[in-house]
């Protein structure tokens, strides 16, 4: 169930912009049902997981990697799972609500449950490398939300910042992943042993790139700025995104790896540094801010900040407190954020300095959003409030930390002032828009969240067991939490409720000050944004300016040059490490024999005559001899396969090359005597390296594990005599499916650059598509039309023939594919394009998904034979001239088609 839990999301967002067409207004109700129906699976199995049981499930996915997806819904998973599902939820109503008519809409909710459904996948792993794959998905689609307004250009560049600073994180994340668990034997974090892993010498290595993923998640100093700067994504992104869910998910992380990482002296001022700064610097953004969601976004960052503080402090309190706090301000900051959007929809800006008096206009939100800043601030009788007595109660234990903190708060109170009083209590503003209440899917949301964060506020035990097993997960041992509403004046609980009536009332006092310097704060906010965000900037410029010197300096457009470059590159570097530290070996000369002398002058002579000829035509000829010398080296040095091919592709490069060579200008010398000189010099320097690389094979032989057991497997595994294509179709089958997928990815583009038409372009010379290469009336060959009737047929089927036999002698999709297009070349040569498109029946790209689709199917075969991805599955009996059939085979057709 936890798999399907899983996977549910991603096959609603891929049906989501269907569902949007048909159902319209009422999408957003309709799909928030799934994240319901997730919320009431996970709240069934509380009662199990707070009962100190969790439940997981492992499916086999890369088991020689380790890799396998493991879910695991213990304390820590079950509350996320559970914010991440109810405000899910809402957060898709509300957007219907907020995005109603938008043309995309669609696609939005599509991104929304694909994020949905990688934070879920990410807080239920058990496995490091699973949960980097989710962790991932988390940038991928957060970058399509923030970036959702794509036609913005600060949208796209905050959804770029967000992508880039978090997935860099996210890579120095995977090497710490893959360390650790080189470290404690195992990809399964259930698996690891905090003492093996901090006894290590390499724990300090895996501290810091662990740290650096967490860090740049959840927008700890320095990586804060990114996070408002996704505030450019519509109101109902930043509510789910940067309030409950994704930014969260480096807490998580550190969280879940607690147990493991945490106790030491290294992590502990790691934490608590980082997220005491991250709070001071989060709430004193804040309040120099005017815009009314970046004011919320800072308060974000001072949250995660208090997280990653409790988180560093340690000991049961400052998790139990780490753990309340985190519920509280899911509840109170997804509520604000919703309230903020609907403002701004309803009044038409997010100025506070134009907002005021919005409470009569806006009851509703106003009440919502109240609640919710009054929970933020700390006040009794509200859920943050019982959160921040535990979080000054754990940090009482460090007093040094203790003052920062408190003043840090001081300013979330103002931030919390200014949220509320500012916007619905202040003097009137003149807003862009008049201002009125929101439809019901706009402030349903704000409402509910406010409800809840007021009655677990009031009846602080029903949060019990749900703060007290995530506290347990996290700690490794039971943890009983014991929420109550007023805990008393004895001891720290009266130092604690003495310091929280100290911060509401410093807030108070303060709050009417940022109103009479609001000149100075819009100066301090200015000056502000020569930080780390400005680094972030300048970094960003050097590396572009950086590419477009190296673009400028190599990118010249002249195929010579690049070819020059390379080859330099090759000789230089190479070929010095063959002469100066390998071996060389010179075969003795009563080995060679008079046919391999007669191919090697062959091939020197056609060389000669193809760099001196006046004509295209004849180059392309002696280039052609060349090629077919080759494939003779291949077929005397038994490699028939290799042979085969070879002769197809060259004699596919010899029609194509007469295909089009009537279309280029006239042949003349392009170049002066020094550049040929110079060519010539570089020619023989790279013909010299790749004579001298099989010497220095000879010279160390090396004893090869594969050949043997290639040799001896092929008909015993693979039914197949043709060990060369049973490699490419069986044994090395995933690298082709990857390899044919380029190969089409490439014709396509090819097909798309030559069915542009440049207006820069000679109008004598068109470039168009294929149909363009047609020969001109009058200069088709008699003969060749003639030998084409009787021989098109006959190639074809030889192509075929080739096919069949390929698994059992040489032969094959690939060579098969390669005389079926040559064919076809032939065909246009003679008969013109258009006739030769006539006679292939279906269009030439469709050859392309047909081949993929057949290829992809025959290996998708084998997991409904509860095998693993691509097994060779095959008939029990033989059938003439093919042999035994199987998905090899079948995937041989698909590369046959494709080719």
């Amino acid at each position: 169930m936890l798999l399907v839990a899983v996977l549910s999301g991603f096959v609603l967002a891929a049906a989501a912009p269907w569902l949007q067409r048909v159902t319209r207004d009422a999408t957003g109700w309709v799909l928030a049902a799934l994240p319901a129906a997730l919320f009431v699976f996970f709240a069934a199995a509380a009662g199990q997981v707070t009962g100190g049981q969790a439940s997981a499930e492992r499916y086999a996915w890369v088991p020689a990697m380790g890799a396998d997806l493991s879910l695991r819904l213990d304390g820590l998973s079950l509350l996320f799972a559970l914010l991440i599902t109810g405000i899910g939820a809402l957060v898709l109503v509300y957007a219907g609500g907020y995005l109603r008519g938008d043309p995309h809409i669609g696609r939005l909710y599509a991104f929304l449950l694909m994020f949905m459904a990688s934070m879920i996948g990410l807080v239920l792993s058990d496995n490091l490398l699973a949960l980097f794959v989710f962790w991932e998905l988390t940038t991928v689609s957060s970058y399509l939300l923030i970036g959702y307004k794509h036609r913005y250009e600060k949208a796209r560049k905050a959804a770029l910042q967000g992508m880039l600073v978090t997935g860099l994180g996210g890579l120095a994340m995977l090497a710490g992943f893959v360390l650790l668990a080189s470290v404690g034997g195992s990809f399964e974090i259930s698996a690891l042993q905090a003492g093996a892993v901090q006894a290590h010498p390499l724990y300090g290595a895996i501290l810091a790139l662990v740290l650096l993923g967490a860090f740049t998640k959840s927008a700890q100093f320095p990586f804060h700025f990114w996070l408002p700067g996704a505030m450019e994504a519509p109101s109902p992104v930043s509510a789910y995104l940067h309030s409950a869910t994704m930014v969260k998910a480096g807490v998580f992380l550190l969280a879940r790896l607690s147990p493991v990482l945490g106790g030491t002296a290294a992590w502990s001022t790691a934490l608590t540094v980082a997220g005491l700064t991250t709070l001071v610097v989060g709430y004193g953004l804040a309040v120099v801010q005017f815009d009314l969601k970046r004011i919320l976004a800072y308060t974000t960052v001072a949250a995660l900040g208090s997280l990653v503080l409790l988180l560093g402090i340690g000991g049961a309190d400052a998790i139990k407190a780490a753990m309340a706090f985190l519920l509280a301000h899911a509840l109170y900051k997804g509520a604000l954020f919703m309230a903020a959007g609907t403002v701004d929809h309803e009044a038409g800006t997010r100025d506070i300095r134009q907002l005021g008096g919005l409470a009569r206009a806006m009851p509703l939100t106003a009440g919502a959003t109240i609640l919710s800043a009054l929970s933020m601030a700390g006040v009794p009788l509200l859920f943050g409030f019982v959160a921040k007595e535990l979080l000054y109660k754990a940090a009482l234990v460090q007093p040094p930390l203790i003052t920062l903190v408190v003043l840090a708060n001081v300013l979330g109170v103002v931030a919390a002032a200014l949220v509320t009083w500012r916007v619905f209590f202040g003097a009137a503003g003149h807003p862009p828009k008049h201002p009125h209440e929101a439809p019901l899917a706009m402030w349903l949301g704000p409402a509910l969240l406010t409800a809840l964060s007021l009655a677990v506020g009031t009846l602080p035990w029903l949060a019990d067991g749900l703060v007290g097993a995530a506290a347990t997960a996290v700690a490794g041992e039971p943890q009983k939490v014991g929420l109550v509403l007023w805990p008393g004046i004895e001891g720290a609980n009266g130092v604690a409720l003495a310091l929280s009536a100290l911060t509401l009332a410093l807030g108070a006092a303060l709050y009417p000050l940022h109103r009479r310097a609001e000149g100075l704060v819009a100066r301090v906010g200015g000056a502000l944004r020569f930080g780390p965000e400005r680094a972030y900037t300048a970094a960003l410029d050097g590396t572009v300016a950086l590419a477009r010197w190296q673009t400028r300096v190599l990118q010249t457009g002249r195929l010579s040059a690049y070819l020059t470059l390379m080859l330099v590159t090759a000789v230089t570097l190479a070929g010095s490490t063959l002469l100066l530290r390998v071996p060389l070996a010179l075969p003795p000369l009563s080995d060679v024999r008079v046919y391999e002398v007669a191919l090697a002058a062959l091939m020197v002579v056609a060389t000669f005559v193809m760099v001196r000829a006046s004509s295209r035509m004849a180059a392309v000829l002696a280039l052609g001899v060349v090629g077919y010398s080759m494939a003779l080296v291949f077929l005397l040095y038994g490699g028939p396969d290799l042979a085969m091919t070879q002769f197809a592709v060259e004699t596919l490069s010899v029609v194509l090359f007469a295909l089009v060579i009537y279309r280029l200008p006239r042949y003349r010398l392009i170049s002066r005597p020094a550049d040929r000189a110079r060519g010539g010099v570089l020619a023989a320097a790279a013909g010299a390296l790749f004579t001298l690389i099989p010497l220095a094979a000879l010279a160390s032989p090396a004893s090869s594990r594969l050949t043997p057991y290639f040799a001896e497997s092929s008909l015993a595994l693979a039914n197949g005599l043709n060990v060369v294509n049973v490699i490419l179709v069986d044994f090395r089958g995933f690298d082709t499916l990857g390899e044919i997928t380029v190969l089409g990815v490439a014709a396509i583009g090819i097909y798309a650059l030559m069915a542009m038409r440049p207006a820069d372009l000679p109008a004598a010379r068109p470039v168009g598509p294929p149909e363009a290469c047609a020969p001109a009336e009058g200069s088709r060959s008699l003969i060749l039309s003639a030998a084409l009737r009787l021989l098109l047929p006959l190639l074809l089927v030889f192509s075929v023939f080739l096919l069949i036999r390929g698994h059992n002698m040489p032969g094959g999709g690939f060579a098969g594919g390669l005389v079926a297009a040559a064919t076809f070349v032939l065909y246009a040569l003679s008969e013109g394009v258009a006739r030769a498109r006539r006679s292939l029946l279906l269009s030439e790209r469709t050859f392309i998904p047909i081949g993929l689709t057949i290829a992809l199917a025959s290996a998708l075969l084998s997991l409904f034979a509860g095998q693993p991805f691509m097994t060779g599955l095959w008939l029990p009996t033989a059938l003439p001239v093919v042999g035994k059939v199987g998905t090899p085979v079948i995937f041989d057709v698909g590369v046959y088609f494709l080719v």
